[in-house]
């Protein structure tokens, strides 16, 4: 049970971050089971499908508070499906000793990127069609890839490009939930076809899963709320500083 209230923490945590802030649900959750010796695949699909039920309420919150821009919706979620799909088929696809130095240089790299986006003005402004597709493919490929990516690759890009914080953290997180669907369908397909040979025993994992799922449902609600009113630069800060350390200390622990 003490595994379980611990992983309950970190999901409610992580959901009231990315529900306030639009990323780092999956970002600090692959984190943290990475640096607990899970092995990078296995870490994406259990957060993926904890992020079911945690982005299916965050979603929903959002439309309730009119947080959602349709149109940018339909730019970003098709895109992030096709990239999702494809980036869980490369993962299940590459030994756990090869891309786990890469998962955890990526979530290292997004990490320093939340805080880089973190010192930038921002100046709103309208967001290009071709860009928010772009922008969508290359953040849902890197989601299925490194367990978490969506939120820092896709929010930060459009409120750098301008975008309405309010709008943006809405449009986002709503979209997550159909791209995580994709994501989690695709690594289902992977086991029961073969093409994962790396899986190993999934259920070993059930515990980890019902505790991010557990806090993640409680805190969404809230974090929905939180996004009009959070000061999203202070938050992108903590959460920078905080996956990067993780990051630099798995590094060591590969290199040691």
């Amino acid at each position: 049970m003490e595994e379980f209230f611990l992983f309950a923490l970190v999901g409610f945590a992580a959901q009231l971050v990315d529900g306030a802030l639009g990323m780092a649900y999956g970002l600090i959750s692959a984190t943290v089971l990475l640096s607990v010796g899970v092995p990078p695949a296995q870490v994406s699909a259990s957060v993926h499908v904890a992020e079911l039920f945690t982005t299916a309420i965050s979603g929903t919150s959002h439309l309730a508070h009119r947080n959602v821009d349709f149109r940018l919706f339909w730019r970003v979620m098709p895109a992030g499906v096709i990239g999702g799909i494809i980036g869980a088929y490369v993962l299940t696809g590459i030994s756990s000793d090869i891309i786990r130095p890469i998962v955890i240089g990526y979530l290292g790299i997004m990490g320093a990127l939340i805080l880089y986006r973190a010192a930038l003005p921002h100046e709103e402004r309208k967001i290009g069609d071709k860009s928010a597709a772009g922008f969508g493919l290359l953040g849902g490929f890197s989601d299925a890839i490194g367990g978490g990516g969506w939120g820092p690759m896709v929010t930060s890009a459009l409120l750098a490009r301008g975008g309405t914080p309010r709008f943006v953290i809405g449009t986002v997180s709503s979209s997550e939930f159909v791209v995580t669907l994709a994501i989690s369908a695709t690594f289902v397909w992977a086991f029961m076809s073969g093409h994962w040979e790396d899986a190993g025993d999934l259920s070993q994992h059930l515990i980890t899963i019902g505790g991010l799922i557990a806090g993640g449902v409680v805190s969404a609600p809230l974090a929905a709320y939180l996004a009009r009113y959070v000061p999203s630069r202070a938050l992108m800060l903590a959460v920078g500083l905080l996956v990067l350390g993780l990051c630099l200390y798995q590094g060591w622990q590969l290199i040691g």
